[in-house]
């Protein structure tokens, strides 16, 4: 590695560290702003109770901002790293040297490769691990967390219903366990129903033990009989509360999802959205570094600030687009029905050739 990538990679990452800090910060302050009275709601426990609560909550939640902002510090860093290098001359000096601007942006665009590769076990590793804890609501205070599981599909096929779920103790209240096979025209058929008091999920057999279980056949020739326990379904007590809701669903990792199954046509559209997202997400991110990165390259000091905010309003339309695009994606237009894929891919195919043309355009 020359010294002028070493060079160019410690502005990069003071930059990146910059960034990363004031952007999750900002974003900390404004939620801690407009839901200080849901942390407020638990001050009878005590001052000391509420700070912990809001100091875990942030600490956790950060892995997701962290997330949500990894494009956007890519670029700011960037923004940083060559903002500074224009305002003393220092392009023209390696212009000077016979190097072409180009070179510049190479070991900027490897970081952003490393970064990428830091969002993706971000998304993949560390979040799914702490799923259980990142749904978890202002008000709530850890250990105390209750959910609705309304009809979440195992991966034998069974659907579970409970009006309550107590994360805390992994049972359910009342669970209603509803069973079906694949006929050979891939329908589900249901073919009974088991019925308990409570669930409770036994970990060293890896089973949900049934209290008062009975089941039900839908044959009346097959009469039912009391269930002492059920197969986990695949189903672990900390994946109940992700399932549980649909907008969870972004918690799960790639093997997670690949697991699941949609009970409607638009559930299936927002489980193929999320795993193609997941894909184009992490390339959306490095499309942005190119996009933006060329047009910081202007040399002159008197046209930086032109350069940033011109920067700043291709990535941002890029945001944009991605953004409308993951709306659009679990919607039947223009089509007649979902198209996840072309949506998950469309932000890619628009903005891949602009960066081409921005790239081929440095005047070197």
């Amino acid at each position: 590695m020359k010294r002028l990538d070493r060079y160019i990679i410690a502005n990069f990452v003071q930059g990146y560290l910059i960034a990363g800090c004031i952007l999750i910060g900002l974003r900390i302050v404004i939620d801690l702003f407009v839901n200080l009275d849901e942390f407020a709601k638990n001050a009878d426990l005590g001052g000391l109770v509420v700070a912990r609560n809001i100091v875990s909550f942030y600490a956790f939640n950060s892995t997701l901002y962290y997330r949500d902002f990894a494009g956007m510090i890519l670029v700011v860093a960037a923004a940083f790293c060559i903002a500074r290098m224009v305002r003393y001359n220092e392009l023209i000096a390696i212009m000077a040297s016979g190097l072409s601007l180009r070179r510049v942006m190479l070991p900027i665009m490897i970081m952003g490769l490393v970064m990428t590769a830091v969002l993706v076990l971000d998304q993949e590793v560390v979040i799914p691990r702490l799923a259980d804890r990142l749904v978890r609501g202002h008000d709530v205070i850890p250990g105390q967390e209750s959910f609705r599981a309304w009809f979440i599909p195992g991966q034998d096929g069974s659907l579970i219903f409970s009006p309550s779920f107590d994360l805390s103790s992994g049972s359910f209240d009342r669970p209603a366990i509803i069973l079906r096979q694949l006929d050979g025209q891939g329908l589900w058929n249901v073919t009974g129903c088991i019925v308990a008091d409570k669930a409770i999920y036994n970990e060293q057999l890896q089973r949900w033990d049934l209290i008062n279980g009975r089941l039900i056949n839908r044959d009346p020739n097959r009469p039912g009989g009391p269930v002492l326990a059920y197969g986990s379904m695949g189903l672990l007590p900390k994946d109940i509360p992700i399932l549980a809701k649909s907008e969870f669903k972004g918690l799960l990792s790639w093997r997670q999802l690949d697991t699941l199954g949609g009970l409607r046509p638009r559930d299936m559209a927002l489980l193929f959205s999320q795993k193609h997202f997941r894909i184009t997400e992490p390339l959306i991110n490095l499309l942005v570094l190119l996009v933006g990165l060329p047009v910081l390259l202007c040399r002159d000091p008197r046209y930086v600030k032109s350069a940033v905010l011109w920067s700043f309003c291709l990535t941002g339309a890029c945001s944009i687009v991605t953004f409308v695009c993951k709306v659009l994606s679990t919607e039947p237009v223009p089509f007649g029905r979902p198209m996840p894929q072309l949506w998950a891919w469309l932000p890619v195919l628009i903005f891949l050739p602009i960066g081409l043309v921005e790239l081929d355009s440095i005047k070197t």
